[in-house]
């Protein structure tokens, strides 16, 4: 009898840890429900209804899908989704490209000091964002290091305005964000070499394949889920781009222009305008915060279908 009754209670007190355990896994849950509730899932669908209004200041009004319409016939927005397409179609391949070339290289083993080599490649990814932006700034002035180089080897005649032209303007946004992605994608591609198999090297070499035919039918092939997540993220990086733009413009910013010519207005600048600068609409802002969403979704859909995922 006694052996039936301290049965029962160990478990009833075994039931009853489990429902415990079982009530604090719930309430763990419903923490984090709550806080995706509140700071993601409810800010987009709000952000969403408001791109259907007019909302300045506390003024609101629904103006159902007229933000949208409005978008065609707005010059400025259409000049920043120029602006970004052109950054994005240059940038993004020429980053990849060089940090895939640079993985290859210093994947090596034949090369030495590729530590110090991948650290300094690397180094540009962490450097202050401020402290980049005016390094770039001094050294692309008329007056700068890059124009007294080319100067001195008789390479121009007279100096490059480059952050006061708007071709040379975006040359030199390029050539910045360039500089600092291109060793944090090349970390990338050297992890996924690591994966590779070198006996897939060196039967290449012994039947005839140079380093150029290696990389192309060999390390590209291999790295394909690796580089479609770095084209993925590139690209989203990029229609996201605000940052550098706002940097690198210094005194040619207004409050509806930035850059020589608008030249560096892309999308979220154009969107931190309409929300912080002049008379603020913050539901045209959210429209045109949606486009970027929109071209976000079908430019990764491309390029999954490009890259034959089916997943």
């Amino acid at each position: 009898m006694i052996g039936n009754t301290t049965h029962f209670r160990s478990k009833h007190s075994n039931i009853s840890q489990k429902r415990m355990l079982n009530a604090y896994g719930w309430i763990f849950i419903a923490i984090g429900v709550i806080l995706l509730t509140v700071f993601l899932f409810y800010p987009i669908l709000y952000s969403l209804y408001l791109s259907t209004t007019s909302t300045k200041g506390i003024v609101q009004r629904f103006v159902g899908l007229n933000n949208y319409i409005n978008l065609m016939n707005d010059q400025i927005f259409l000049k920043a989704l120029k602006n970004t397409f052109t950054i994005l179609i240059i940038q993004v391949p020429l980053m990849l490209f060089l940090a895939l070339i640079l993985a290859a290289i210093l994947n090596d083993k034949s090369i030495k000091f590729r530590g110090i080599f991948r650290t300094g490649i690397f180094l540009p990814a962490v450097t202050s964002l401020v402290a980049y932006a005016v390094l770039f700034k001094m050294i692309f002035s008329l007056d700068g290091l890059i124009n007294t180089i080319l100067l001195n080897l008789h390479v121009i005649q007279k100096p490059i305005p480059w952050l006061l032209d708007p071709f040379w303007a975006k040359v030199t946004l390029i050539i910045a964000m360039t500089w600092r992605w291109t060793g944090y994608n090349m970390v990338f591609y050297l992890s996924g070499l690591q994966n590779i198999p070198y006996d897939l090297y060196e039967s290449a070499e012994i039947d005839g394949a140079n380093k150029i035919q290696q990389f192309f039918y060999i390390t590209i092939p291999m790295l394909k889920p690796i580089i479609l997540f770095t084209t993925v993220t590139s690209t989203i990086g990029t229609l996201q781009l605000f940052d550098e733009p706002i940097n690198l413009s210094g005194g040619t910013q207004g409050p509806s222009t930035i850059g020589p010519g608008n030249s560096l207005l892309t999308l979220s600048v154009y969107i931190y305008n309409l929300a912080f600068r002049g008379m603020p609409n913050f539901g045209y802002a959210a429209a045109v915060s949606y486009v970027i969403v929109f071209f976000t979704a079908l430019l990764t859909i491309i390029q999954f279908r490009v890259a034959g995922e089916k997943e």
